[in-house]
C-alpha cells in the first residue's frame, strides 16, 4: 500500500510539472491538495511521510474521526465539502481553511464562531461554474457583490475561488467551467478591492488537472489518482465527490 502510495503520488507531480511546462508555469505556482474523502488515517499518514503538506476532506465528521491520527503532523487541513451551519463549530476545531463559502447565512456563523475563539480563517469562495443544480456553489455573476459582503467580516481572509469543473469525456466541453473561474477572479481585480490581488484559484481533479493548470489553477484536488476509486457504485459529481 505504501508503494503504491509513494508510485501515484510521483506520478500525479509529474502530471502537475508537465501541464506547467507546456503552458509555461512555474510548478512551485500550484499546489496539490490531497482529497482523502473515505481515506484512512493511515493511508493519509503514509502520504505525509512522502512529503505531502495539504489534505481537504469533505465531511465534519471524518475530520473527528481523523484527528487522533493526524494533529500533530505538519500539514494543512481544509474543508473543501458542503458545509452546514450546525457543523461550523465543530469543523473549526480542525481546520485552518474553508473552501466552500457559498451563502451569506455560513458566513455569518463562521463570522460568530471566530469571534467568539478570536481568531482568524481563510476562505475560499465556492463558485458554480458549470451552472450544475447538482452542485454547491455560487452563479458566477453573483460573485462579486458577494466577495464585497465578505470584506466586511473582519475573522475571514478571502484567499481564493474554488469550483468544480464540468466533468466530460470531451476536454472541450470541461475548459468553459474552469475558464470561467478565472475570468470571474479577474473581474474582482478589476474592481481594485484592497487586499485582494492575488486571489488563488482551487480547481481540477483526477480528470481534469491538467486542464485546470493550463486555465491558471494554483490548487489541484487529487484523491482518486493517490489513494484509489473509493467509491462504490455510480459515481456522482456532486459535493466535491468528484477528486
Amino acid at each position: 500500500m505504501k508503494n503504491d502510495i509513494i508510485f501515484n503520488l510521483i506520478k500525479v507531480h509529474q502530471r502537475i510539472e508537465n501541464a506547467c511546462k507546456i503552458v509555461g508555469r512555474n510548478p512551485n505556482d500550484v499546489r496539490l491538495l490531497l482529497a482523502t474523502k473515505t481515506v484512512a488515517a493511515e493511508q493519509i499518514r503514509l502520504a505525509i511521510e512522502a512529503g505531502e503538506t495539504l489534505i481537504g476532506e469533505n465531511k465534519m465528521q471524518e475530520l473527528r474521526d481523523k484527528n487522533d491520527v493526524l494533529q500533530h503532523l505538519p500539514i494543512e487541513r481544509h474543508f473543501i465539502g458542503h458545509l452546514q451551519t450546525n457543523k461550523v463549530k465543530d469543523v473549526l476545531k480542525y481546520v485552518t481553511c474553508i473552501q466552500s463559502l457559498d451563502r451569506l447565512s455560513l458566513a455569518d456563523e463562521l463570522h460568530k464562531q471566530l469571534q467568539n475563539q478570536n481568531r482568524k480563517l481563510d476562505v475560499f469562495v465556492q463558485v458554480n461554474t458549470s451552472y450544475e443544480e447538482s452542485k454547491f456553489g455560487l452563479a458566477p455573476e453573483e460573485v462579486l457583490s458577494f466577495i464585497k459582503k465578505i470584506k466586511t467580516y473582519e475573522t475571514l481572509n478571502i484567499k481564493g475561488l474554488m469550483t468544480i469543473g464540468l466533468l466530460d469525456v470531451e476536454k472541450e466541453k470541461m475548459i468553459p467551467s474552469l475558464r470561467l473561474l478565472r475570468t470571474v477572479r479577474d473581474e474582482i481585480y478589476s474592481e481594485g478591492i484592497d487586499g485582494l490581488q492575488d486571489l488563488k484559484l482551487s480547481m481540477g481533479m483526477s480528470q481534469d488537472l491538467e486542464l485546470a493548470i493550463a486555465e491558471g489553477s494554483n490548487m489541484v484536488r487529487v484523491g482518486t489518482s493517490i489513494f484509489g476509486n473509493r467509491f462504490l457504485g455510480k459515481e456522482i459529481w456532486n459535493e466535491n465527490i468528484a477528486e
